[in-house]
């Protein structure tokens, strides 16, 4: 296939980069980077993290111009390799990464670590927008929604083998939101999201079992915990499960009340499916993970344990009050109270130097970036970059409700950083990347054509 290119003087002229889009970013990325150099104040590797995050910072920049410089449609023409990059790197960290924190995400390189599943997120962006413009005309059907599955499900396989739950839990969301925007049936998007819910609500339930044992004396929740594990147990409750699809479908039939075959079809596919995988996801979490879901239930049943997180992170919002206690000032961060404070609980340290007023201001920002990217969508010139920004657009919308909502105790902590903000390297390179993407298909936007 021919690569699109374009030669730099038609690409790159003057109008060419939506500035209220990279001003924010910048801005953002700067109160970012003063946020967590505050925050490694007290850490024993504060050295490594400050080298770290200043080897990323024109790294991103670097990435970021080459997203913006190149047409956005050569990853479409190179999907293939884009793929199969993203397949050779999950699977190449799974024998040859290093372990950190519970999960094997990373590559140890001599003066870096990369993780490759944030590259490849945004990898897969591209990869799934190229699907569902090429199939843009038969959205309705299901059979292009299964094979769209088919085609994210081995790289988010990999990444659960790892097991990093997190990006799972950015990517998969992202990936669904655009097959809405691309046409997508509300039937079919309701069976992805049962099927989800049902593999996510599951841990859930053994975890809450967990924190009341009491409730074991029921028989029949003693029989739901033993079914944690792959066996007789697991099978029967499958078998249960198609029988009364088949019984409700026999009633219908019988009198008479038609209900079109497909919704039973999907009934059984989302129960089937969503109970196997929950199962799945229980075995493979690890126990500072079963942690998270407790603190969320219940974090006041250890606040020096798993508990202390997110009451510190908490506390330090708090006691910033209105304007806050100035940059480099904030003792709850400083001085070590609010752990993993660089990264997933970034916004307790903004919280607590910059107050009330400088954490609206950073959520003002990212909503006028969601903005610019939105309305850079609705400009692109074709499907494919339409598609692009949708993807980008819902990734970062995730992020933001997702560290939020865990930094005031509202969802469980996910371990997810707040993107241009967090410490994190391959993060930010590839949020930048994916914000040089998106000026791409600004820069070749239908008014300039």
């Amino acid at each position: 296939m021919m690569l699109n290119l374009e030669s730099p003087s038609r690409g790159l002229r003057k109008g060419r980069m939506d500035w209220t889009l990279s001003i924010a970013a910048a801005v953002v990325l700067t109160l970012g980077t003063m946020a967590v150099f505050s925050s490694i104040a007290a850490l024993p590797h504060q050295s490594k993290v400050f080298n770290t995050h200043l080897m990323a910072l024109p790294a991103s920049v670097i990435f970021f111009l080459i997203g913006w410089s190149l047409n956005y449609q050569i990853y479409q023409d190179q999907w293939k390799v884009l793929y199969g990059l993203v397949l050779a790197s999950l699977v190449g960290v799974l024998l040859f990464g290093v372990a950190d924190k519970g999960s094997k995400s990373w590559f140890h390189l001599p003066y870096c670590s990369v993780q490759p599943a944030e590259m490849g997120r945004i990898a897969m962006i591209l990869v799934l927008a190229n699907f569902l413009d090429r199939y843009s005309g038969r959205m309705r059907e299901g059979l292009t929604i299964a094979k769209a599955l088919a085609l994210i499900m081995p790289p988010l396989y990999l990444v659960m083998k790892q097991p990093d739950f997190s990006s799972v839990l950015v990517t998969f969301p992202t990936l669904v939101a655009m097959l809405y925007c691309a046409g997508a049936s509300v039937f079919h998007l309701f069976v992805v999201f049962g099927y989800a819910f049902i593999a996510g609500l599951l841990p859930i339930l053994w975890t809450l079992l967990s924190l009341h044992p009491q409730w074991l004396d029921n028989p029949l929740l003693m029989q739901f915990q033993s079914l944690s594990q792959f066996g007789m147990g697991t099978i029967v409750v499958c078998v249960a499960i198609l029988a009364v699809v088949y019984a409700v479908w026999w009633l219908c039939v019988k009198f008479r009340a038609y209900i079109p075959p497909l919704y039973f079809i999907g009934a059984a596919v989302v129960l089937l499916a969503g109970f196997v995988t929950g199962v799945w996801v229980q075995n493979q979490m690890k126990e500072y993970q079963r942690k998270r879901f407790e603190v969320f239930l219940a974090p006041e049943l250890d606040p020096k344990g798993a508990g202390y997180n997110v009451l510190q992170a908490q506390i330090a919002i708090g006691s910033g009050g209105l304007l806050g206690k100035g940059a480099f000032s904030g003792t709850q961060s400083r001085l070590g109270f609010v752990p993993e404070r660089h990264t997933d609980f970034i916004m307790a340290v903004v919280g607590e130097e910059f107050g009330f007023w400088g954490a609206f201001g950073i959520l003002a920002l990212y909503l006028l970036m969601l903005w610019r990217i939105l309305s850079a969508a609705h400009l692109a010139r074709d499907q494919f970059g339409y598609l692009v920004c949708c993807g980008v657009f819902s990734m970062f919308t995730i992020y933001f409700l997702i560290n939020f909502g865990m930094s005031v105790g509202l969802l469980p902590v996910a371990g997810i950083p707040l993107p241009l903000v967090s410490y994190g390297g391959s993060n930010l390179v590839s949020t930048l990347w994916a914000l040089g993407i998106v000026q791409s298909v600004y820069a070749r936007r239908v008014a300039l054509v």
